[in-house]
């Protein structure tokens, strides 16, 4: 029952600490996560929360300040995407969005949606970053 109540907890804590682990990488966020998940639970929630934090650290990594200064500095384009729903990191934009490669860094591609400039993941066009 103890080594249950470890295992919740880690996994817990892992999964409310994801917001601090989304913008890492995937050997960041293990070892964050094995590190939360030791202070926890000792060895039992490092293993758990290595793998937690392997989980969350996922994340698509944030653009390099060159992508978005690209970004920032090309014109509003004249077919602007106006969608109903939210444009959100993590989410991809709509098929009906135009998405613009930037030649600098093929990792990433933008749009402008909703008056926003949106960077993107070309091939699953998931969100990484609205730039207010």
């Amino acid at each position: 029952m103890k080594l249950k109540l470890i295992v919740v907890a880690a996994t817990s804590l892992g999964l409310l600490t994801g917001g601090a682990y989304a913008q890492s990488s995937t050997v960041t966020g293990a070892v964050g996560g094995a590190a939360t998940g030791a202070v926890i639970g000792g060895p039992v929630g490092a293993a758990v929360g290595g793998v937690t934090g392997a989980i969350v650290g996922t994340a698509i990594d944030p653009p390099p300040q060159k992508v978005v200064t690209y970004v920032q500095q090309q014109p509003l384009p004249s077919d602007e995407a106006v969608v109903k729903e939210k444009v959100v990191v993590g989410e991809p934009l709509p098929s009906s969005v135009v998405v613009r490669p930037i030649p600098e860094d093929p990792r990433y591609a933008y749009a402008v949606v909703n008056h926003q400039r949106v960077i993107v993941q070309p091939s699953s066009r998931k969100v990484v970053r609205v730039i207010e």
